[in-house]
């Protein structure tokens, strides 16, 4: 297979995985593109590559740069906005996790905190209640280990998950 096959299937690929991940295709297809290609890209570059509009791009990248992974970067002399994609892994897995802890997580963790303190002692209000203290007990174990993985050096990370598999 040649590269710019190779590159372009890739792309496809990752596309297809970011909507598994619930993000949209298009979005994960920018991303895969800029973590594959090493020089700077304009709007119009990306738009011609992924054969994609300009509306749907800028959208995608804006959404990209608020999650920390793609930059802008000006060049002297060029009334053009040019990106750069974020290449280290570790530090774009740390992004998600914080973005997606950020936008799901927590507004999660708000409902639960709303609506525990029902008011009544019926059989179904305790169920309720409980079964709420439930998801807040997980939800609170499982921000805590999202909070510690999202400040964990990469060496640490590995050393400490190839301990758990062995």
């Amino acid at each position: 297979m040649k590269l710019d096959e190779a590159k372009i299937n890739f792309i496809k690929s990752w596309g297809s995985l970011g909507t598994k991940w619930g993000i949209n295709k298009t979005l994960a297809q920018i991303h895969a593109l800029f973590l594959i290609e090493d020089k700077q890209l304009s709007a119009d570059e990306i738009m011609d590559i992924l054969k994609i509009s300009r509306g749907n791009t800028n959208m995608n990248v804006r959404i990209l740069m608020d999650w920390g992974l793609v930059y802008k970067e000006h060049n002297l002399g060029e009334r053009k906005e040019f990106f750069v994609g974020e290449k280290d892994l570790w530090t774009v897995f740390k992004r998600v996790i914080k973005y997606r802890k950020e936008k799901e997580f927590d507004p999660m963790l708000e409902v639960v905190k709303t609506y525990k303190n029902v008011e009544g002692n019926t059989p179904e209000a305790i169920k309720f209640k409980n079964q709420l203290e439930r998801i807040e007990k997980f939800a609170n174990e499982a921000d805590s280990l999202l909070e510690k993985f999202s400040k964990m050096d990469e060496s640490w990370f590995w050393n400490k998950f190839l301990k758990m598999m062995t």
